[in-house]
């Protein structure tokens, strides 16, 4: 049947809000994550997300950086490395040697939540490179943490092995989410969604209000045949 008739535009463009309610949720992609661990004497150690990637950033002796697998949408959205990110402790049994520098890294391969169909994440764990002076993160991983995997564009896609496959890929938003990192409890729902994945209050505003107009036609239809 088409809408050619008074009341059945609206009820058409009803169904039609409705119908994109499922799909008005953004994609998140999974991938390893690449952060530093801020830590000076104004500041308590925070994460910070990498403004290099792994191949380029050239960590100092003593520094601390780590490494998330999880489904994010961004870097404002993507989940922090768990665990002890403390330098003394990750590299008290590597002595300093000149020549030579030691990073310590923290290596969170995720939650069963954020892992490919079929894959179980190993347990999070820390490790100390030793590297040249001038070695990359990059260098640093490859020394602790082979095998890695990169994609033809250099993006890291595993660590340590895992995953076996895929990089980067997208993943449906209603996916179960991930575990937050201490601290980082998730915030209550905002006026503008949930964390369930359903439609907006402001879409559900729409819909009231489209519904509202279709009662209204129909009222006025049978006014007229009256």
């Amino acid at each position: 049947m088409t809408c050619r008739r008074l009341v059945l535009p609206i009820l058409c463009l009803l169904l039609a809000v409705l119908g994109t309610a499922g799909q008005a949720q953004a994609v998140g992609y999974r991938y390893w994550s690449f952060w530093d661990r801020n830590s000076t004497a104004d500041t308590a150690d925070t994460w910070v997300y990498a403004t290099q990637g792994p191949s380029t950033a050239r960590p100092s002796d003593g520094d601390v950086q780590g490494f998330r697998f999880s489904v994010s949408e961004d870097s404002k959205d993507s989940a922090k490395p768990r665990g002890a990110a403390d330098f003394a402790t990750i590299c008290a049994k590597t002595p300093a040697r000149e020549g030579s520098k030691r990073v310590g890294l923290v290596l969170d391969f995720g939650t069963t939540a954020d892992a490919p169909s079929g894959s179980t994440p190993p347990r999070p764990r820390t490790a100390c490179a030793r590297i040249d002076d001038d070695a990359t993160t990059a260098d640093a991983l490859a020394a602790v943490a082979k095998p890695l995997r990169y994609d033809t564009n250099a993006l890291l896609c595993a660590i340590a092995g895992y995953p076996t496959t895929g990089c980067g890929e997208p993943v449906a938003a209603d996916r179960p989410k991930a575990s937050k990192s201490p601290g980082e409890e998730a915030e209550s729902n905002s006026a503008d969604g949930d964390d369930n994945g359903g439609p907006s209050l402001g879409l559900l505003t729409g819909i009231a209000a489209v519904a509202a107009l279709g009662a209204a036609a129909v009222w006025q239809a049978r006014r007229r045949r009256d």
